[in-house]
């Protein structure tokens, strides 16, 4: 099955200096949006209060995130303790109290977070009687700080991991066309999110890792067929070489987009709110990652001045025969 025919002779490469200003522009916008805007950081990075209730009978978390949200407790974080009858709560320290509780001491922590622990059952007992607290404590935000920054080191080791591999399957200019491409991909992805307002959590964070992830595995599609052809070709100017290698991949290309859309795409559609900014984050990944293997990697590619002799095999020179007349 082919949704673009592989013997097509589309010129991508002839929209390289508009799409590289394009993709500077955004880069640079999206940079501006996270460090301007800010992303609206979770409770799994900002702390909060956690309450831990318990239930005689089954509950669904829906009822109980439904109960939560109309007493005001927009936001909160429900999830399972491995039973239908206990569930822990997490409420970001921005509720009323939340932030009091951030800056006081131990005492005043503890009689803040009671005091939302009562507000919790209340609003819980409202449509079901059979729930208990079985414990309640704050959370501070120094534990969400250890997270961004573990986050962002992550982040930094998977680009110069895959930086290193390229470097020593390809060559030099591919990994320095793959790095850009992965900073390009993210920025202007967490950028997009930014502008969502969503809270960025755990599951986000996993998310941009991903797209880390999905995004070099479009590249290598196409480096390995650039490499393939330059190596089949006796001519070919590296324009054309990059050209035929984006078109010959670019059903493929559009297949994997596709059917991974349709997975993640089904994760923010009815995943629940618990896989939404996972799912968005992958869908908007995606996108991006499937224009830039087109319209950013190669013509960077082709900026750097990749031709022929830097992907043919190295071959060792024997010294028997250089000394032969």
């Amino acid at each position: 099955m082919e949704l673009f025919k592989s013997e097509s002779n589309v010129d991508f490469m002839a929209w390289r200096k508009p799409s590289l200003i394009i993709s500077a522009i955004l880069c640079v916008l999206a940079v501006a949006i996270v460090f301007v805007r800010g992303l609206d950081y979770g409770l799994d990075f900002e702390g909060g209060a956690m309450i831990e209730v318990h239930y005689k009978e089954p509950a669904e978390i829906a009822d109980i995130r439904s109960s939560l949200d109309a007493a005001g407790f927009a936001g909160a974080v429900v999830q399972s303790l491995g039973s239908p009858v206990d569930y822990a709560i997490r409420i970001k320290p921005h509720h009323e109290g939340g932030e009091a509780a951030e800056t006081a001491g131990t005492s005043e922590a503890k009689a803040t977070t009671n005091k939302i622990a009562a507000e919790v059952l209340t609003a819980l007992t409202k449509s079901r009687s059979d729930v208990t607290i079985k414990r309640s404590e704050f959370v501070g935000a120094s534990v969400g700080e250890e997270l961004r920054e573990q986050g962002l080191v992550a982040v930094l080791f998977v680009i110069l991991g895959i930086m290193a591999y390229l470097w020593m399957r390809f060559e030099w200019r591919f990994a320095v066309a793959a790095v850009a491409s992965e900073i390009h991909d993210t920025l202007i992805t967490v950028g997009i999110f930014a502008l969502t307002g969503r809270e960025f959590d755990l599951p986000a964070l996993a998310a941009v890792l991903s797209v880390v992830g999905y995004s070099i595995n479009d590249k290598v599609v196409v480096f390995d067929r650039v490499r393939e052809i330059f190596r089949a070709s006796r001519k070919g100017e590296p324009y054309e070489i990059l050209n035929r290698s984006i078109n010959s991949t670019m059903s493929r290309t559009i297949m994997t987009g596709l059917t991974t859309s349709l997975a993640v795409g089904t994760l923010y559609f009815v995943g629940g709110p618990a896989l939404e900014n996972f799912g968005l984050i992958m869908l908007i990944g995606i996108f991006v990652g499937t224009l830039s293997s087109v319209f950013f990697a190669n013509p960077i590619l082709l900026w750097l001045g990749v031709s022929k002799q830097d992907l043919m095999p190295r071959t060792k020179e024997d010294p028997e025969l250089a000394a032969r007349p």
